[in-house]
């Protein structure tokens, strides 16, 4: 049958399982908002900015293992979505944008809302497409999301023009799995160097499983769970692989890096074979690589993406491959050349050892007495009320540190963060996203007062669709991160950290529809967290709770510094 583009379109995104697409409207994007009209296959959530769309697809994905899936115009709807396809980018989620593009014949003549969106969004997606010929675009959508979802994931850009998306082309059905020739990653670990790691491992005597979200990409959480308890070691996750092993496993030490556990960064300081599984030694974890190699030890190093491999930190033993495929293989192995835990039992003992009386300097505690509403004490009280089984979803600064050391995630997926990228606003369309993909969660948004505003026109989208997050705003009345960073480093001056007007949340979020609750007072918080999800469940709660104006996120490797030379409280210098 004969069908014009944007009719194509939607056959693709059908074809595809697609059942939640994220968007918002324009003149170049019109006749494919007119065929997502006449279809029932998935529903279109209208954001109130671009930006929101990618964020909640992203969200989307993280949280249901699926391809986000975001519509936007041309010209300022790509320039606005820009922020939300970096932010997938750098933290390796699969998604698909689909952006409207000016007539062909207008392309290069900066014609009305024309923007050159390939050449804007090469350096921050996996791969981008402008289609020329309606004939294209139905095997170009399917690239998109095999290359989206295969190998190291990523967002995928589908640039169309409008007169393509008005053209009419025979539609053919998809006969075959999409295969491409330029383009063919690797899924299944050598062999000889997997069997290397494995004897490596076994002669350990104070080994360390460091865990990246790659872990979480490739779905390997049981995989991982097996390997550690084979070999007995500490294991570590980052900040964007918490809950790929419980939190409450008792392999488990924390997180780390810049604002990670004591006990996790001299463990990974002070090992002797520290394997790296779907990680990338980014600055934030191992902080000034000199220092961090400075140590002698063995690295083996596990990447579905071999340009990671190496890249900052040189491995002794690197595999490339699926996580989850390699770690299957990797245990197998390693269970044939017999118990690790047997074999090298004095050493372990002894190595536990280490990493409890590291454990025991307890650098997480703060000051429970305290008369002021503490942070971490809200975010302890999210976890006791919601029995550590809601999505979290946070924002970034202090209060997403304060999410990821006290919120004891022990499921993946249940942690929505932007960890490479840092973006600030990501929330509230994170837990929209989220929500739509697990609409009988409990969905919590942890934010600040900073963060919230920058995409809070958002609550209008959440009022249409019936969005229900519990939003937990940590009001210190400061850019708290930034402020930390001032009072450490530039001799407390505060420098446009502070704000000097802010809103009346309440009254703000009432205006939109929903429920907003001020926080004051310490022996209000639980009460209202549980109001919340109570007797509040079923409408969007915004409590504003004020918090401690000047605390600070403790441990802290400051910039430039090694694992070992943390600031474990005010007192260190």
């Amino acid at each position: 049958m004969e069908l014009i583009g944007a009719d194509i379109v939607v056959r693709c995104l059908a074809e595809q399982g697609v059942k939640h697409i994220f968007g918002y409207p324009g003149g170049a994007v019109l006749y494919i908002y007119d065929a997502i009209y006449k279809q029932k296959d998935f529903e279109h959530i209208l954001v109130r900015h671009e930006q929101a769309a990618v964020h909640a697809a992203d969200a989307y994905s993280r949280s249901s293992k699926e391809v986000g899936v975001c519509l936007v115009t041309s010209g300022p709807g790509l320039t606005n979505a820009v922020t939300g396809i970096a932010t997938a980018y750098m933290d390796s989620i699969p998604m698909v944008i689909i952006s409207g593009q000016v007539p062909s014949r207008a392309i290069g003549e900066d014609a009305f809302q024309e923007c050159d969106a390939v050449g804007i969004t090469r350096p921050c997606v996996k791969h981008n497409f402008l289609v020329r010929d309606v004939k294209d675009l139905a095997d170009t959508m399917r690239k998109a999301f095999y290359i989206a979802k295969t190998g190291r994931p990523g967002p995928v850009l589908v640039d169309i023009p409008k007169d393509v998306s008005m053209a009419m082309c025979k539609y053919t059905p998809p006969k075959a799995e999409v295969k491409m020739r330029s383009y063919a990653p690797t899924t299944k670990g050598h062999s000889g160097q997997i069997k290397k790691a494995a004897q490596m491992l076994a002669a350990a005597q104070r080994p360390m499983v460091y865990v990246g979200g790659g872990a979480i990409l490739a779905n390997a959480s049981e995989e991982l769970k097996e390997f550690v308890h084979l070999v007995g070691a500490p294991c570590t996750t980052t900040l964007m692989a918490l809950g790929a092993l419980s939190a409450s496993d008792e392999h488990y030490v924390g997180m780390p890096g810049m604002h990670g556990t004591y006990e996790a960064n001299m463990a990974m300081q002070h090992s002797d074979v520290l394997i790296a599984i779907g990680a990338r030694f980014d600055d934030r974890v191992v902080g000034n690589t000199k220092h961090f190699m400075s140590q002698p030890r063995k690295i083996i190093h596990i990447d579905i993406d071999p340009s990671s491999i190496s890249k900052r930190v040189r491995a002794d033993v690197p595999i490339v491959g699926s996580v989850k495929e390699v770690l299957e293989e990797l245990n197998t192995v390693i269970r044939e050349l017999g118990d690790p835990r047997e074999k090298q039992a004095k050493a372990l003992k002894a190595w536990w050892e280490q990493v409890n009386t590291w454990r025991s300097r307890q650098c997480l505690a703060y000051d429970t007495e305290a008369d002021v509403i503490k942070p971490q004490f809200v975010v302890q009280k999210l976890w006791e009320v919601t029995g550590g089984d809601a999505f979290v979803t946070s924002d970034v600064g202090q209060h997403q540190m304060w999410a990821a050391q006290y919120y004891r995630f022990n499921q993946p997926r249940r942690w929505i963060n932007s960890g490479g990228l840092g973006t600030m606003g990501v929330g509230l369309p994170y837990a929209m996203g989220v929500q739509k993909a697990n609409p009988d969660a409990q969905v919590a948004v942890i934010t600040g007062e900073g963060s919230i505003q920058m995409n809070i026109q958002e609550l209008a989208t959440c009022k249409q669709y019936g969005f229900t997050p519990k939003i937990l705003c940590l009001n210190n009345r400061y850019l708290g991160m930034v402020r930390q960073w001032q009072e450490l480093d530039y001799e407390k001056r505060y420098s446009e950290s502070y704000m000097d007007s802010i809103p009346d949340f309440v009254k703000l979020v009432e205006s939109y529809g929903h429920i907003g609750i001020q926080v004051e007072r310490k022996e209000d918080v639980e009460p209202a967290i549980r109001d919340a999800f109570g007797k509040y469940k079923d409408r969007l709660v915004f409590l504003n709770i004020i918090t401690d104006r000047e605390e600070n996120v403790w441990p802290m490797v400051k910039a430039g510094k090694g694992l070992t030379e943390m600031l474990l409280g005010p007192d260190d210098k």
